[in-house]
């Protein structure tokens, strides 16, 4: 990749100490922390470091970063997405479902490919399996006080404040379904930064034993869990696919006994899923 001089429209110039490229996809200049003497860092450094003439290749672990050629085989000892000993509440697919025995994966075919006649047998069996259910879902757009003065910093950008928006809706659900209390443990599926729980313990100020487990399957940047390790509420960090989270063989849970509210804002159709089959 190559990197780019700092450009003049309106981005000013990079962090002393922080990378110069400018990412222009995200309007501003790389973040990472850069080695002394340098201007880039090592993802960006590229072309722009002419006196390096050593080889960036695509991790074969983690494609979204690089590593010079000729250190791969001491990256891989060390990378965050490496292979690790699975822990106790590993569960190779207990949240995937029942498994069908007579179900071959290889004769699964794509709705598209569906003659007419297998299409109209596909929609009677969701109709008779749907049948009783109720169906129908209300919007519930709350808002909680602990965001009041985020949402109203005019510092925000559109996408911040979406994001707030969300975050101060999903609080203000928790809190009319009575689940925002002490003694209790938050397990934020799909974390990411860890912003929702951040939320929930400003919501809380100083509950008592309040304590939060995130769980995220990839190496995250810019948490925010750090922001609370000198508070009273605890913070863990679990990095697993949702698939295979066995929540009864947590430490903390099991040990705490405390009762489990499941929250989450990021999860799609299928992480959904293993979080339903998860918690019961």
């Amino acid at each position: 990749m190559a990197a780019s001089a700092p450009t003049p429209h309106g981005t000013g110039f990079p962090t002393e100490g922080r990378c110069g490229y400018y990412v222009e996809k995200k309007k501003r200049f790389c973040r990472m922390v850069v080695a002394a003497g340098k201007r880039f860092c090592g993802e960006h450094a590229g072309a722009a470091e002419e006196e390096n003439a050593r080889k960036r290749i695509l991790c074969p672990l983690d494609p979204k970063h690089t590593v010079y050629e000729d250190q791969l085989a001491k990256h891989l000892k060390k990378c965050n997405s490496r292979e690790r000993p699975k822990p106790d509440f590993f569960i190779q697919d207990i949240n995937a479902g029942l498994k069908d025995e007579t179900e071959i994966p290889e004769q699964l075919v794509p709705i598209s490919f569906l003659s007419e006649e297998q299409m109209g047998n596909l929609i009677k069996k969701l109709r008779k399996a749907s049948e009783g259910l109720n169906s129908t879902l209300k919007d519930q757009i709350m808002s909680h006080p602990a965001l009041h003065d985020a949402l109203n910093d005019p510092k925000n950008g559109d996408s911040a404040t979406k994001h707030l928006k969300q975050q101060a809706s999903i609080l203000g659900n928790i809190e009319k379904l009575k689940l925002l209390g002490p003694r209790r443990c938050f397990v934020e599926f799909g974390a990411g930064k860890g912003k929702l729980s951040h939320w929930v313990d400003i919501a809380l100020k100083d509950a008592e034993k309040v304590h939060f487990i995130l769980v995220e399957k990839v190496t995250t940047r810019f948490k925010v869990d750090g922001k609370h390790r000198k508070k009273n509420s605890v913070f863990e960090r679990l990095q697993i696919d949702i698939q295979h989270l066995c929540l009864n063989k947590i430490p903390l849970l099991s040990k705490e006994k405390l009762p489990v509210v499941g929250i989450g804002k990021h999860l799609c159709g299928v992480a959904t899923d293993d979080v339903v089959w998860g918690a019961t």
